[in-house]
């Protein structure tokens, strides 16, 4: 593994944990070189199902995408990284689970606008008004009013 600091590929293991879930191993890393420290995460490589876009292209399913998505519409909102990174491996997981060979990206979209949804509302909507694709502004105000109207029901 290649010190991010100086790029000398010399370095000595310091810690090793588990994951929570068991499927990822943390290592605590020092550099023989320039004795600066840094964290590697080791995972099994898993075979996740090619993601079938709207326009019938295929190509592999991205968690780096999926995150940049999520923390695009969560910018400057009260989630934290944490909390996003959990919320994908466990949508990596559910899919990996499936065992399906394709997707459609249109089912990875729905789990995260669903968890936007209860997670923040401008999250949400910002997520919504790229995902949903609307077309003017009346479509845009009609999602805004059915946020409000089922948060006077009590509902999120």
């Amino acid at each position: 593994m290649k010190c991010p600091y100086c790029g000398e590929i010399n370095n000595k293991v310091i810690d090793s944990r588990l994951s929570k879930d068991g499927r990822m191993i943390r290592r605590r890393r020092e550099c023989i070189e320039c004795g600066r420290r840094f964290t590697t995460y080791e995972k099994l490589e898993d075979l996740l199902p090619m993601v079938v876009k709207k326009d019938g292209r295929r190509e592999p399913f991205s968690r780096e995408k999926i995150i940049a998505g999520i923390r695009k519409a969560c910018q400057k909102r009260p989630i934290s990284m944490t909390q996003i990174e959990e919320f994908v491996d466990a949508v990596e997981t559910h899919f990996q689970d499936l065992g399906k060979k394709e997707i459609p990206s249109s089912e990875i979209g729905e789990i995260v606008i669903n968890t936007l949804r209860e997670w923040d509302e401008v999250a949400y909507v910002r997520f919504a008004s790229v995902y949903r694709q609307f077309r003017d502004i009346n479509e845009f105000m009609a999602e805004l009013e059915e946020i409000l109207r089922e948060k006077k029901r009590g509902g999120k």
